[in-house]
């Protein structure tokens, strides 16, 4: 019995911690690969998720800093305070809306925590504007973790864990 006590203990002890990403916005989780740019489907900017927004409002996904709001507001980026850099980006060519459709709510180098509003945006003038609607949730520092786990299913922001990371 010990030799299966000693196989599963050491199996749990390869990973020193689980950090917890929570969804950004409510919705329901798609596969990454299903993106409609190879951009995130070939997962070149890092591994994540997508998410069908069914919301107005983009939340903090972790406790950390604002990196980088973008001028036209349809991404930004976050350092979580355990050093997981995530990229949020509405949509597919939502850059060429030159900001309209989207509010900030918070500004680059904020201190944030999981709940706190981002971006407010307007889904119906979106979905009729916008190539697509669906919102990658991007690890862009995966080489500093050892797994990632993806949920899938229907999400509230600010309340379901959307991605675990392990390092």
């Amino acid at each position: 019995m010990s030799f299966f006590s000693d196989f599963f203990n050491s199996k749990k002890s390869n990973f020193s911690k689980k950090i917890e990403i929570f969804a950004p916005l409510s919705g329901d989780i798609i596969k990454l690969e299903d993106i409609p740019d190879p951009v995130f489907s070939k997962k070149i900017v890092g591994d994540g998720i997508a998410i069908k927004p069914s919301g107005n409002q983009i939340l903090a996904p972790v406790n950390g800093t604002i990196g980088k709001i973008f001028e036209s507001k349809h991404a930004f980026s976050i350092i979580s305070e355990d050093n997981v850099e995530l990229f949020v980006h509405f949509g597919i060519d939502t850059v060429q809306l030159k900001g309209e459709g989207f509010k900030t709510k918070a500004k680059d180098n904020q201190k944030v925590k999981i709940g706190d509003e981002i971006i407010t945006f307007d889904l119906d003038f979106l979905k009729n504007n916008a190539k697509s609607v669906f919102t990658p949730v991007i690890i862009s520092n995966m080489e500093n973790f050892k797994k990632i786990e993806k949920s899938s299913g229907t999400i509230i922001a600010g309340k379901t864990i959307i991605i675990s990371l392990y390092n």
